[in-house]
């Protein structure tokens, strides 16, 4: 008998008593989590920012030390100057040109934003759309909404950070943090396993090495899938001669860490200074983009998932819309990678479901020889 079967209540009232009490703290954990996010959500941002920075370090880290015979600790130490001086690097030999690039994409942006407002403003169906969007899309329609309660709470509680240290500094926070995380990791993992009750720290333990073991692999995926993209929207813009090639495809790269929505996100101001050039510059440029987006979800992606780690696409939009609308921007930008390691610990938390629960036959995903091999007589009636 399991120490799992010993804990179950054999009395029918106490059977009841103990589902009930179950439910009850269930829904207690689930009340403060959803409180927590809710007023602590900039916090939490910060956390898990350095959380993933840290995963990024000890997963190079771990590749070092694996291969020579440096110490783990002076190996994150090798990757953090690593790290400094690419950056050193690509600021004094690019730094000045891609700063360049992006004032004038900035310029050219505004421009193009102000002309395209007066070609709809001279039209009746472009003045109809003008009057319906929001001003935060660019259009006249004012949010009357006053700011609830609850948000004025959360940004008071909140907004300590961004109000204090700013965005440079909670970026510091995150890379210090991040370090000292990474350094040693093994420390904080035990103290979060002793907030755990002793009987499931074996399983709390589990989960968090392969959410862990998941951030790694989303992170090496998705960095390998922007540089990419990055690359041949530069090069493909700069191909079709539009302005700006080499900080409209930084620009493309670094919205891919979005999946799905970054790529929407990396063309608008692509297209938008094709424009400039007429409207047949800026339906190639969309053109390029839909090929490059072609080529990344069904050449690059599946690759890097076989490798990597794969998430639904319809799951990963939801997360985005969800963790968005809850954490603001940064919400939006943590959302695939918070998503895949709740998967992955959800996933390691239970148990598989058996062929004959499974309802891809039903559904007509599975093809007839596969129904055959896991329900032969409903294959023969079928």
């Amino acid at each position: 008998m399991s120490d799992i079967d010993a804990e179950i209540p054999t009395d029918p009232r106490s059977r009841e008593l103990s589902h009930i009490f179950r439910l009850l703290r269930f829904a207690l954990i689930a009340t403060f989590i959803i409180i927590a996010i809710w007023l602590l959500g900039d916090v939490l941002v910060v956390v898990f920012s350095a959380t993933l920075f840290a995963v990024i370090l000890h997963g190079l880290a771990r590749k070092i030390s694996d291969r020579t015979p440096l110490p783990y600790r002076l190996s994150v130490g090798v990757v953090a100057l690593i790290i400094i001086a690419a950056i050193a690097l690509l600021i004094y030999f690019s730094g000045p040109q891609i700063g360049d690039q992006f004032v004038k994409l900035k310029q050219a942006l505004i421009t193009q934003y102000g002309d395209i407002r007066e070609r709809m403003s001279a039209s009746t169906w472009g003045q109809f759309a003008l009057d319906h969007l929001p001003q935060s899309l660019g259009g006249n329609e004012q949010n009357t909404s006053s700011t609830n309660l609850g948000a004025g709470l959360a940004n008071s509680v909140t907004g300590i950070l961004s109000s204090a240290f700013g965005l440079l500094g909670t970026i510091a926070v995150v890379l210090i943090a991040g370090l000292y995380f990474a350094m040693s990791p093994a420390m904080y993992v035990d103290g979060l396993l002793r907030l755990v009750p002793e009987a499931h720290r074996g399983i709390f333990r589990k989960l968090l090495l392969a959410a862990g073991a998941t951030l790694w692999s989303w992170t090496v995926g998705q960095a390998f899938d922007m540089l990419a993209v990055g690359i041949a929207s530069g090069i493909g813009l700069a191909i079709i001669g539009v302005p700006l090639a080499l900080a409209l495809g930084v620009v493309a790269g670094l919205c891919n860490f979005i999946p799905y929505i970054g790529a929407i996100m990396g063309a608008v101001p692509a297209v938008l200074i094709a424009l400039s050039q007429g409207t047949r510059a800026a339906l190639t440029v969309a053109g390029l983009y839909c090929v490059i987006q072609f080529l990344e979800g069904n050449v690059l992606a599946p690759f890097i998932q076989r490798h990597a780690v794969h998430m639904p696409p319809a799951l990963a939009i939801l997360s985005q819309t969800v963790f968005g609308s809850i954490l603001g921007v940064p919400g939006l930008i943590l959302a695939s990678p918070l998503t895949a390691a709740l998967l992955t610990m959800g996933d390691k938390a239970t148990a598989p479901l058996a062929d004959a629960m499974r309802t891809a036959p039903a559904m007509g995903e599975a093809s007839h020889e596969d129904i055959e091999q896991q329900h032969p007589q409903e294959g023969k009636a079928a």
